[in-house]
């Protein structure tokens, strides 16, 4: 038991660890806003969120973050982006938790990127309307976006903008699933032993 907890925190830290270099080489999309990056720092929180639970999925998240915090800083002060990145993780990894849980194959994992990509989406255009670009705003000192303004930005960019996000996670999660299949379930059967 006590074995299976430091394999599992060995685990969770090298996989933040990988999530925050692969948060480095992020890179905009053309056409939408220059501020909204596309990095693949969600996939270690996938491989651990199938090998370790939700819990696993979201210390690596969080682990992520932090060092993506101490290391670039935040023009704010304040980690805006990294909260607002955690919490786009969260939501794009417990759909896939879910449906992968019941569902332990290839086409369960897609669901679950599926659904997970929906609830990203959906849910970041939401909390970017209520709290993240108000927070950005508020700490930057800009004039606060209202309106259609404000309705364009999320309809025209941040939605859009998860989508493909999502739908590049879900490609890149799958590829890798096929490759390491044995390795996911081996470690999923050793970690809940």
């Amino acid at each position: 038991m006590k074995n299976n907890k430091l394999r599992k925190m060995i685990l969770i830290a090298i996989l933040g660890s990988i999530g925050t270099i692969l948060m480095q080489f992020n890179f905009p999309l053309p056409a939408l806003p220059a501020f909204l990056k596309i990095d693949f720092g969600e996939i270690p929180a996938v491989l651990a969120v199938m090998t370790m639970g939700p819990v696993g999925g979201i210390a690596v998240e969080l682990i992520k973050n932090i060092m993506h915090w101490f290391m670039s800083g935040s023009p704010t002060g304040v980690p805006v982006g990294e909260i607002a990145n955690f919490t786009t993780g969260v939501l794009f990894i417990m759909p896939i938790y879910w449906i992968f849980k019941r569902f332990q194959n290839t086409k369960g994992l897609a669901a679950g990127l599926i659904a997970g990509t929906v609830a990203m989406a959906v849910g970041m255009s939401i909390l970017n309307y209520v709290l993240f670009l108000p927070m950005y705003t508020y700490f930057l000192n800009m004039p606060v976006m209202s309106g259609d303004a404000l309705y364009s930005m999320i309809v025209l960019g941040i939605l859009p903008f998860n989508l493909i996000k999502g739908i590049m996670l879900l490609a890149v999660s799958l590829l890798l699933f096929k490759s390491m299949e044995r390795w996911i379930i081996q470690q999923r059967t050793q970690l809940s032993a």
